[in-house]
């Protein structure tokens, strides 16, 4: 099990940065930030872009993984986001990983640009899309590519992914198309949950979940153990980081879910994901080597 923590792109590098790098010393996996151009109710205050934050990001860490958590075809082109995912894969020596998903059906990314919000179906096929063109930009030296939303014509990639054969796709998916789309692509698939009122009916939820992923995977002909599996905690309706002994909780039911990484987020003042760094320290602390050596 690896365990992984959101950092929100809320704060000036000065507050952000001793963040990134305690997540490297503290021993977590992996480190994520939202890919939004804003967010829920913090949409009116301060929000800094995502592949910026993890450049900066990689420039004060060594070790740990870093990604997006999740990117979207949203506010995005393929051809111009490839060359910004080909820059912090470099910039990080190959510690980049794409957490990428279809987006949201409402919200403020969905209505800034001033269209209109795309239907369920347009926003599945537009993903569908925007991950195939994708693969190939990150792949291929040049790519000619024409879809029903998206096109490259003579797309440039060069040097290339610092990780072969391109950086790694954790896709999010809970629905059948878009599990389709991760069964096909990602080296990662990530789920939320199918919400619930309850801690167990949420659980009960992910476990639907990922049994719906493996058969999703055994019709792409893909083997199912070679797929990663992560779990957003804090979709579930506690915050896993509320006590140690809530994500000690929760790190043990995802394993017997077989989840192969979990991912939490670093607490905040109030509002979502209010809690205490003390917790967070002490998961650092207790539970990242429990789970390390058993």
């Amino acid at each position: 099990m690896r365990i992984g923590i959101v950092i929100l792109p809320e704060h000036r590098w000065w507050v952000a940065e001793p963040k990134w790098r305690a997540a490297d010393e503290y021993g977590f996996d992996h480190a994520w930030t939202y890919d939004h151009l804003g967010w829920r109710s913090l949409v009116d205050g301060p929000w800094f872009a995502a592949v910026p934050t993890l450049t900066a990001a990689a420039m004060v860490t060594s070790r740990i993984r870093l990604g997006t958590w999740v990117a979207s075809p949203t506010f995005r082109h393929p051809v111009p986001f490839a060359r910004e995912l080909l820059t912090v894969d470099d910039v990080s020596d190959g510690r980049f990983t794409l957490g990428i998903g279809a987006g949201g059906l409402a919200g403020y990314d969905t209505t800034v640009l001033g269209g209109q919000p795309w239907s369920l179906g347009e926003r599945s096929a537009r993903f569908a899309e925007f991950v195939e063109l994708l693969d190939q930009l990150l792949v291929a030296e040049r790519t000619t590519w024409q879809g029903r939303y998206y096109a490259a014509d003579q797309a440039r990639s060069a040097p290339g992914c610092v990780q072969r054969p391109r950086i790694p796709f954790v896709v999010a998916a809970n629905g059948p198309r878009t599990m389709r789309t991760a069964a096909r692509f990602g080296q990662g698939w990530v789920t939320t949950g199918s919400g619930g009122e309850t801690v167990d009916e949420w659980w009960r939820g992910v476990a639907e979940l990922a049994e719906r992923f493996t058969s999703a995977l055994v019709d792409q002909g893909r083997d199912p153990s070679t797929v990663d599996r992560y779990l957003n905690l804090d979709s579930a309706p506690v915050y896993s980081l509320s006590s140690v002994d809530c994500f000690r909780d929760a790190v043990g039911r995802a394993a017997e879910l077989g989840f192969t990484d979990v991912v939490a987020h670093w607490p905040r003042g109030d509002g979502f994901y209010a809690g205490s760094e003390t917790v967070l320290e002490q998961v650092a602390a207790d539970v990242l080597p429990e789970v390390r050596a058993g």
